[in-house]
């Protein structure tokens, strides 16, 4: 027998080199992130962090866009800035310095600041998968916000003052196949069992068996056959917790004990009672699932639809005719003490069965793009067999532009008004960054930031809240104490705050950028003094 090809020495590397990455997004996931290319826009200290977890997983490619010098107050916060850099290029030494820790990745910088960009080279951002932005003040923010609003071009705005972290995700639409579910639910259909399926379960007789073969059988047959038993008896699916015990003392009666052994026990059935749980469940379609499916854009395809929504369309069509209201079978099952022949018996015939289903799925999707004038290969079948396996945990999440928060003909103000009535809520902070915003517009420079100015620029920072407050049909703020906080930041950042954000933003970026893992919905707030945060959407 010939023994396997060896992988090249490149793709072992690779693989040695990313492997704790490889296993929470796949090969896929990682050849998607290397074909990346991101903007961070101002390498200040939350900038360079972000984009240092970016290109330790191996971005594709960064592009840095700043226009500023660095001074003494970069050093201190960004440790990728050092003493003799003083009066340089920021955005260049970020970038050298950056691409010392991972020769895989290529970047580049802009000396510019992003507002000539926006004025000048309006088509500069078009090509670039995510846009990362720090430090921005009001009038670029509201720019930007547009522009890649207008270029569907995910953004992801961050702020680090003193105590306090922001992020805001700007996206249209994001569309994640692989979830990543904390607990993944085995689709077994033992309610419902397809028709392979119920012919092989049916063929088995557990009271005919020895003692030997009885304690080899998978645990699903067991449920299967008890199910049936209460089925007959009660004509429902046991779904009180009182029915389940029930159940479950119908299995233990079941077990049989070796004749030569008393203490021999069935872990066989041990595991069916636990299974009773987690496998016994009405096979259905998750609502959220449902509510996808029943979608405009899923129901009335476009040419310039997405693969997501075309696909998610052949599935429709799958559940309404060859899956009699089912989802495509997953084709999974989960580990079992069984005799190895009959757990591979009945893993070939999920597996069959799943594969069957991903055909029927991709002769609809081919179909599909046909009638929608598309090219037959701007959809692979690997892709809707990766949909298929988790058509039960897909998501669609729908976003809001960052720059109608600033128009007050567009923005609703209720969830703050309603989260200002908790004086706990991290509401507070958000507040307080739009009064910052506020006064950079109107002073152009942060509240605090000169030592002989705090007092004074309390009494400014207090009208520029009192002037959104009033806008937003909100009360004044209980207390000045954060006001106070605030002026004392005097706009600098804390490089463990930055740190912390930076890895935070980094990792919604490899979401966005993976279509993997829900992303945060789509502001989050941290207090770096109580170690609290909140999430909000606007």
């Amino acid at each position: 027998m010939a023994s396997p090809e060896s992988k090249s020495p490149e793709q072992s590397e690779r693989n040695r080199k990313y492997d704790r990455q490889l296993r929470l997004w796949g090969d896929h996931g990682q050849a998607t992130l290397e074909a990346a290319h991101i903007c961070v826009i101002n390498a200040t200290g939350l900038g360079t962090e972000i984009l240092k977890s970016l290109v330790l997983p191996g971005i594709g490619a960064f592009t840095i866009v700043d226009g500023k010098k660095i001074t003494d107050e970069d050093i201190g916060a960004n440790f990728f800035l050092e003493a003799d850099s003083v009066g340089k290029s920021r955005a260049q030494i970020a970038t050298q310095m950056l691409l010392e820790m991972n020769p895989d990745v290529t970047g580049d910088y802009i000396d510019e600041e992003p507002e000539q960009i926006l004025a000048n080279s309006p088509d500069f951002f078009n090509n670039f998968t995510v846009v990362v932005a720090t430090a921005l003040t009001e009038k670029t923010l509201i720019l930007l916000s547009k522009r890649l609003w207008e270029l569907d071009i995910p953004l992801i705005v961050c702020r680090s003052i003193g105590f306090i972290g922001y992020m805001r995700i700007q996206i249209k639409e994001h569309t994640v196949i692989e979830t990543h579910p904390d607990n993944e639910t085995a689709d077994l259909r033992l309610d419902r069992p397809f028709e392979s399926l119920k012919k092989h379960l049916d063929s088995i007789n557990l009271d005919e068996m020895s003692f030997k073969d009885h304690c080899h059988v998978p645990y699903l047959v067991i449920l299967y056959k008890y199910l049936e038993k209460w089925i007959l008896e009660n004509s429902a699916l046991p779904k009180t917790y009182k029915d389940k015990q029930k159940l479950k003392e119908m299995i233990k009666n079941g077990m049989r004990r070796d004749e030569h052994d008393s203490s021999n026990s069935e872990d066989n059935f041990e595991e069916a009672m636990k299974a009773v749980n987690t496998c016994i469940k009405a096979s259905d379609i998750p609502d959220s699932v449902i509510n996808i499916l029943n979608d405009d854009r899923c129901v009335n395809l476009t040419a310039k639809s997405s693969p997501f929504w075309i696909i998610a369309k052949a599935v429709r069509d799958f559940v309404d005719n060859e899956g009699r209201g089912l989802l495509p079978l997953k084709g999974t099952l989960p580990d079992m003490t069984a005799d190895t022949e009959k757990y591979v018996a009945l893993q070939q015939i999920y597996y069959k069965q799943a594969s069957a289903d991903v055909e029927a799925v991709w002769r609809r999707t081919l179909q599909l793009l046909r009638q929608l004038g598309r090219s037959s290969d701007s959809i692979l079948e690997k892709d809707v067999k990766l949909f298929c396996r988790h058509a039960s945990d897909i998501y669609v999440e729908k976003g809001s532009c960052i720059a109608d928060e600033y128009d007050p003909k567009i923005f609703d103000t209720n969830i703050i008004v309603q989260n200002l009535e908790n004086p706990e809520s991290m509401m507070i902070y958000y507040v307080m960054l739009r009064g910052v915003d506020k006064f950079q517009t109107e002073y152009n420079s942060y509240p605090g930031e000169f030592d002989d100015q705090v007092e004074p620029d309390i009494v400014k920072l207090k009208t520029c809240l009192s002037k959104l407050l009033n806008e937003w049909g909100c009360g004044p703020l209980a207390k000045d104490d954060y006001v106070h906080e605030v002026c004392r930041f005097g706009g600098a950042e804390l490089h463990s705050v930055s740190a912390f954000l930076g890895g935070l933003a980094a990792q919604e970026t490899i979401k966005l950028v993976t279509n993997q893992y829900k992303p945060v919905h789509n502001t989050f707030i941290y207090d770096a003094v109580t170690s609290n945060s909140g999430t909000f959407f606007f």
